[in-house]
C-alpha cells in the first residue's frame, strides 16, 4: 500500500501488528527519450507491486539522487553526494524513532550506490532497527533475465523502456546506438560525446519481453520483504 494512500492513524494501527516499509530512491535525470523520472517510476512502482500483496507499506519516492554528470541536460538536478548520504540517514533516523524496525531500500538508480555504505554504518550503529539497500534492476536474476533479452542495454537504452516510462506520442530511433559512457565529469562535454543521453544499444524490445524482466523485478523484492529479516 502507498503511504500516500493512507492517514497517520492507519499507519499507527498498522505498527501494532508490522513494522516494515519501503523506502524507494531514484534520480529526476535525462533519460534520452524516455521520461525524465524514469528512475522514480520504476523504482516506486516495482516497490509497490511488490509490497501490495503483503500490505506492507510503501513511502513516496525519493526523487532527486546523485547525477553530476547530466547536468548538461535540462531538468536534471542532481544532490551533492554528502546531501544526499544525509537525507538518505535523516530519513532512516525518522521512520525508526517512529517505530519502523524493517526497512527496505529499493534504490533505482546508479548514482545513488554510495548511499548503500552509508545505509550499512547507519545499520551498524542501529542494532534496534534492520535496514536493507537493494539496486532493483542490477540483481543476478534480473540481470539474467536482462541478458536472456539482449546482451547489450545500459542507461536509456531498450532496458528501461516500459509501458509506464514512455512518453506518449515520442518516436524512438530504430537504429542500435554503439555503446558509449565515457570517463568524462565535465557535463557540458560529457552530454557532446554521450549526444541524445542513451548509453547504447537498441531503444526498445517487446512488451512481453519487458513483463517478464519485470516480474522477476517485482518478485526479487516481494522476497526481500518476506524473508532474511
Amino acid at each position: 500500500m502507498r503511504v500516500q494512500d493512507c492517514n497517520w492513524l492507519q499507519l499507527e494501527e498498522y505498527l501494532r501488528h508490522d513494522d516494515r516499509i519501503v523506502l524507494p530512491l531514484g534520480s529526476t535525470e535525462q533519460h534520452a527519450y524516455l521520461s525524465l523520472a524514469t528512475d522514480n517510476i520504476l523504482a516506486e512502482r516495482v516497490s509497490v507491486e511488490a509490497a501490495k500483496p503483503l500490505g506492507v507499506p510503501v513511502l513516496p519516492v525519493q526523487p532527486y539522487g546523485i547525477t553530476p554528470r547530466f547536468a548538461a541536460y535540462p531538468g536534471s538536478p542532481t544532490l551533492r553526494v554528502e546531501t544526499f548520504l544525509a537525507v538518505v540517514t535523516d530519513l532512516l533516523e525518522s521512520l525508526s524513532g517512529q517505530g519502523f524496525r524493517r526497512i527496505l531500500i529499493v534504490n533505482g538508480h546508479g548514482g545513488n550506490v554510495p548511499a548503500r555504505a552509508a545505509v550499512s554504518q547507519w545499520g551498524a550503529k542501529h542494532s534496534e532497527t534492520r535496514v536493507r539497500f537493494h539496486d532493483w534492476w542490477n540483481s543476478p536474476r534480473v540481470m539474467d533475465a536482462v541478458h536472456s533479452v539482449d546482451s547489450v542495454g545500459s542507461h536509456a537504452s531498450w532496458m528501461e523502456n516500459f509501458p509506464w516510462t514512455r512518453l506518449a506520442g515520442v518516436e524512438l530511433p530504430t537504429e542500435s546506438k554503439p555503446p558509449t559512457d565515457p570517463p568524462v565529469h565535465d557535463p557540458t562535454e560529457f552530454r557532446r560525446l554521450v549526444g541524445d543521453g542513451s548509453f547504447g544499444g537498441v531503444y526498445e524490445h517487446s512488451d512481453d519481453d519487458m513483463l517478464r524482466i519485470w516480474q522477476v523485478g517485482v518478485e526479487e523484492v516481494r522476497a526481500l520483504l518476506e524473508d532474511g529479516w
